[in-house]
C-alpha cells in the first residue's frame, strides 16, 4: 500500500507548478482529480512547449498529469459549482495555482472551502505572493529567473543573462508546496486538523539560491562575479567547469590545481601552488586548462583522473545518458497507457518507498474523461449536462 492510497486530491491547477505538485502526489498513492474548464481544459493541453504533438495535445500535459482524472466542470455555472462543492467535501487536499483574487470570484478560496470541509489542506501557488505591488504579475518561469537573479548566475562573465533551459522555478514551486502539503497531512493525521498551504514562484526561485545568497549578503553586498570561460559556478575557483576535449567535453569539480597539472601532464598548472589563486587567478587557470585538455580525448582524460578521485565526467546527451548501463539499472523510464489507448514513455517518479518504485501505467487524461464515473461516486443527487 502506497503512503497516500485513500487521500483524494481536488487539483484546479493547470500547466506546470500545481500540477507537477499533484503528480507527486499521485505518484505516492493519492487520488487525484483534475478540475478542468469546459471545453478548453488545462491550458497545457494547447500551450504547446515543443513541437511535439501527442495524440492531439502537448507532449508536456502527458508529462505532467499522468495517472491523474479529469472533470470537466463549467465553473461559470452555480450548477458547475454545486458540483465542486460536493467534491471538496470529500477531499483531503485541493490545490490551485490561480493569481490572487481568481478563487474568491469564483468562491473557492481557502475561507469559503475550509468552511465546507474544516479539515482540507488547501495548496496554492502564486507568482510574487498575495500583497505587494507584483501581485498580479504573470507567474511564467522564465520570468522569474530573470526578476530573482537566477539569470546572472549561468553562462560566462561576458554572456549576459543566461536562462536555465528548463522550467525550473516551476518544478521547485511544485516540490515546495507537495512538501508543505505531506506536512500538513501528516498534521491532519495526529490531529484532525486542516491546513493553508502557500508558495510563491519568487519566494522557491529566491529560495533555491540559498547557499549563494547568503555568501552575497554577508559578503558586503558585492555581487557574484562569473569567470570569463568554462564557468559553473560564479563563486567557485578553477579548476569548476565543463570544458572541450578532443572528442567531446569533460566537467571538473573542485580539486587542486597542482595535482591536476601533475596528473594530466600540463606542467603550468604545477606552477598554481596557493590555495587561493584557484579563485584569484581562476581566469587564467581556466585558459590553460581549457587549451590542454583539447589535446586528448575525454576517455584519455577520464582514465588519468578517475582512479587518483578527482571529481569529473563525461558530459552526456539524453541519448547516451539512456543507453549507459549506469543509467540503465535505475528503471527510470516507464510505459503508461491512456483510455483511449494510446502508449506513451515517460518518466516515473524518482522516489522509492520500502524499496518500491513507485510506478503507475496510468496515462493522462482525455478532457472530461471520467466525469460519469466521478458523478455517480460523489455527486450522486446531482443531475447535469456537460
Amino acid at each position: 500500500m502506497r503512503p497516500l492510497e485513500d487521500y483524494l486530491v481536488i487539483d484546479f491547477s493547470q500547466f506546470l507548478s500545481g500540477p507537477s505538485a499533484s503528480l507527486r502526489l499521485a505518484d505516492m498513492g493519492a487520488r487525484v482529480i483534475k478540475i478542468e474548464r469546459l471545453g478548453i481544459g488545462d491550458i497545457c493541453r494547447t500551450l504547446y512547449t515543443s513541437n511535439l504533438i501527442m495524440n492531439g495535445e502537448s507532449s508536456v500535459f502527458h508529462a505532467i498529469n499522468r495517472n491523474k482524472e479529469s472533470f470537466e466542470v463549467d465553473l461559470k455555472s452555480e450548477e458547475g459549482c454545486e458540483m465542486v462543492r460536493g467534491l471538496l467535501k470529500k477531499a483531503d487536499v485541493m490545490i490551485h495555482n490561480f493569481r490572487p483574487g481568481v478563487m474568491e470570484r469564483l468562491g473557492f478560496d481557502y475561507p469559503t472551502v475550509s468552511a465546507l470541509n474544516p479539515t482540507i489542506i488547501y495548496g496554492e501557488i502564486s507568482g510574487y505572493g498575495t500583497t505587494g505591488e507584483w501581485k498580479n504579475k504573470p507567474g511564467q518561469d522564465l520570468l522569474l529567473q530573470s526578476v530573482t537573479g537566477l539569470t546572472s548566475l549561468t553562462g560566462n562573465a561576458d554572456s549576459g543573462p543566461v536562462a536555465m533551459g528548463l522550467s525550473i522555478v516551476d518544478m521547485l514551486a511544485g516540490a515546495h508546496l507537495a512538501q508543505g502539503i505531506l506536512a500538513c497531512l501528516y498534521r491532519k493525521a495526529v490531529k484532525s486538523e486542516g491546513g493553508f498551504v502557500q508558495v510563491s514562484m519568487m519566494e522557491s526561485a529566491y529560495d533555491f539560491q540559498f547557499e549563494t545568497i547568503t555568501t552575497f549578503m554577508n559578503d558586503g553586498g558585492s555581487l557574484p562575479e562569473r569567470s570569463k570561460q568554462n564557468n559553473a559556478n560564479a563563486y567557485l575557483g578553477a579548476p569548476y567547469g565543463i570544458y572541450q576535449t578532443e572528442n567531446g567535453y569533460l566537467a571538473l569539480a573542485m580539486g587542486s590545481i597542482p595535482q591536476l597539472g601533475n596528473l594530466l601532464g600540463c606542467e603550468k598548472l604545477e606552477d598554481y601552488a596557493e590555495v587561493s589563486e584557484a579563485f584569484e587567478k581562476r581566469d587564467e587557470i581556466k585558459a590553460i586548462l581549457a587549451s590542454h585538455l583539447l589535446t586528448q580525448t575525454t576517455e584519455k582524460w577520464l582514465s588519468k583522473l578517475e582512479p587518483a578521485d578527482i571529481w569529473c565526467s563525461d558530459v552526456l546527451n539524453w541519448n547516451a545518458l539512456m543507453a549507459h548501463d549506469g543509467f540503465k539499472v535505475l528503471n527510470m523510464i516507464q510505459e503508461v497507457q491512456m483510455l483511449d489507448g494510446y502508449r506513451y514513455e515517460t518518466t516515473r517518479c524518482p522516489i522509492r518507498i520500502d524499496g518500491e518504485l513507485l510506478t503507475s501505467p496510468k496515462g493522462s487524461p482525455k478532457l472530461g474523461q471520467d466525469n460519469e464515473k466521478i458523478i455517480k461516486e460523489f455527486i450522486t443527487h446531482t443531475t447535469v449536462n456537460v
